[in-house]
């Protein structure tokens, strides 16, 4: 079964930057699709970024790409989501999702109902 624990949010300033990381647990098929989304008070989950374990291969939210990048640690069975230049309008919290044995691309990588693994979220709070 696998599992999900998200850990690296915080507070920063707007303008800062902060690592995400998402530690997967009991996954061991290297051809999972791992995706980060984001959830404001009121607002729906959104897709921010997603990677595909078999390929590396990489989807991103048009309006954050060039700011944030997702990637994966083999050796450590975790993936990121590097986040820089943040503004206090990504302030939400950020979920870490996976697809076992699924091969997510394009807009479909960053669709909330095509990942059945969810953790438990961390809070990114950012200030100007």
């Amino acid at each position: 079964q696998v599992q999900l624990v998200e850990s690296g949010g915080g507070s920063v300033q707007a303008g800062g930057s902060l690592r995400l990381s998402c530690a997967v647990s009991g996954d061991n098929s290297g051809r999972t699709s791992m995706g980060w989304f984001r959830q404001a008070p009121g607002k729906e989950r959104e897709g921010v970024a997603g990677l595909y374990t078999g390929s590396r291969t990489t989807y991103y939210s048009e309006s954050l790409k060039g700011r944030f990048t997702i990637s994966q640690d083999n050796a450590k069975n975790t993936v990121f989501l590097q986040m820089n230049s943040l503004k206090p309008e990504d302030t939400a919290m950020y979920y870490c999702a996976a697809a076992p044995a699924t091969y997510l691309y394009s807009s479909a990588a960053l669709r909330a109902q095509n990942y059945n693994v969810w953790g438990q979220g961390t809070q990114v709070t950012v200030s100007s």
